[in-house]
């Protein structure tokens, strides 16, 4: 019985290693017209080799024409094919692209996973061409056959969001999110809640005010820092004669985001007096400007609100003080050219600007997109260009002087 028993064993360990080798053999050989024809060909030549070393560089011209060769050595080679394919993409040549990744799809043989990632470039290719049914169609049949494929999940995403389709985004970011790692978590709740802001200036602009400021609230319950959704639902509050709520909202964009204080300045300014605290907003102001030496745009505020009182001397002070931290900024310029009109074109006062401005450029307030340096001339919360979420930031093209530095008014 040991006998039997130790043969049976050495059996079964024969098996096993026969079942490995041909295992082996059939990952690097397949069988095709008669022949057996290594796989691995393509990825071992040169011109794989060169390929992928001119695509990291960025030589996508040389990347095209090696991995052109590489996949000329095997036909079946299916990861050059699709590389290729997603390479005439990137280079603008939509539709070959297309025809790459479609005769892919023709072939026989091809794995669930292989199917569902051909797809996912077909879908791409799609995307890129503007042809927003048919990429949808792809995306969810990849997600048909690969329920956990993320690529796919977040570009089903993007397209419901350059559709204005915010609920379908929404549930999607939501599907991608229960299969994110936890530390993406906080990433996807950010995006959920600008999502549900979204959905919350939808029901805003259909006079549903008890809708957007659920979604509003659930905005800021998903995450806290969410700077546009407080500022939209103090919009609602004071549209339904919630004054005191209004200021409380507005007044966190201050608190917790101090460098965006700036989008709740007219706000405040005007729900103030409505509050009976006229004197509020100039408080607010000045603390800022304590807390930040260099913050221009509560010295453009607090010297718009001193013109408006006809303090046009102490507003032109403040505008100068603004104009050495941001020189380039035209709405500074256009503050003051107001300013000095108003006071009569002082010959002083004018040689002092002039003074000032040399060498300034001027610009309106430009935001760069730190994802692909989109720029706008306001803050956008979503990126028309790449389509990410707060990716905006002010850009300045000189340093901000010390406060001290800033010169007086002459006598």
């Amino acid at each position: 019985m040991d006998n039997a028993a130790s043969a049976a064993f050495v059996a079964v360990l024969v098996a096993l290693l026969v079942g490995l080798t041909v295992g082996k053999a059939w990952e690097r050989y397949k069988l095709r017209g008669g022949r057996w024809i290594d796989r691995r060909k393509a990825r071992q030549s040169p011109h794989y080799i060169l390929g992928l070393n001119f695509l990291v560089s960025n030589q996508i011209d040389l990347a095209i024409e090696e991995l052109s060769n590489a996949a000329g050595l095997d036909a079946d080679a299916l990861e050059v094919h699709m590389i290729l394919g997603n390479l005439y993409r990137e280079k603008g040549q939509v539709g070959r692209a297309i025809q790459v990744h479609q005769a892919l799809l023709q072939r026989s043989g091809l794995s669930t996973i292989e199917h569902a990632y051909v797809l996912l470039c077909l879908g791409l290719d799609f995307k890129r061409g503007g042809f927003v049914d048919r990429a949808l169609e792809a995306f969810n049949e990849v997600l048909r056959l690969d329920p956990n494929n993320r690529y796919a999940l977040l570009n089903l995403e993007k397209l419901h969001e350059e559709q204005h389709q915010w609920a379908e985004a929404y549930a999607i970011r939501q599907r991608a999110m229960t299969l994110a790692e936890p530390d993406a978590q906080d990433a996807h709740r950010a995006i959920l809640a600008f999502l549900e802001t979204e959905i919350g200036r939808e029901a805003q602009r259909n006079a549903d005010p008890k809708e957007a400021i659920s979604r509003f609230e659930a905005a800021i319950e998903l995450q806290d820092g969410t700077v546009p959704a407080y500022l939209y639902l103090g919009d609602v509050r004071l549209a339904g004669g919630d004054v005191k709520g209004a200021i409380t909202a507005w007044e966190r964009v201050v608190d917790m985001a101090p460098e965006r204080a700036y989008l709740a300045f007219d706000r405040l300014a005007s729900a103030y007096p409505k509050a009976g605290a006229p004197g509020k907003f100039q408080e607010l102001c000045r603390g800022l400007i304590a807390a930040n030496p260099v913050e221009w745009r509560a010295r453009l505020a607090l010297a718009r609100h001193s013109a408006e009182r006809g303090a046009l001397r102490e507003a032109l002070e403040l505008l100068f003080e603004a104009l050495v931290h941001n020189p380039h900024a035209l709405s500074i310029h256009q503050a003051i050219w107001k300013t000095l009109s108003e006071l009569g074109l002082d010959a002083a006062l004018v040689a002092q600007y002039v003074e000032l401005t040399r060498g300034a450029v001027f610009y309106l307030d430009p935001h760069v997109c730190t994802h692909c340096r989109y720029r706008s001339t306001e803050l956008l919360w979503q990126c028309p260009q790449c389509h990410e979420w707060s990716t905006f930031l002010e850009e300045r093209i000189a340093p901000a002087k010390d406060a001290t530095d800033a010169p007086r008014e002459r006598d």
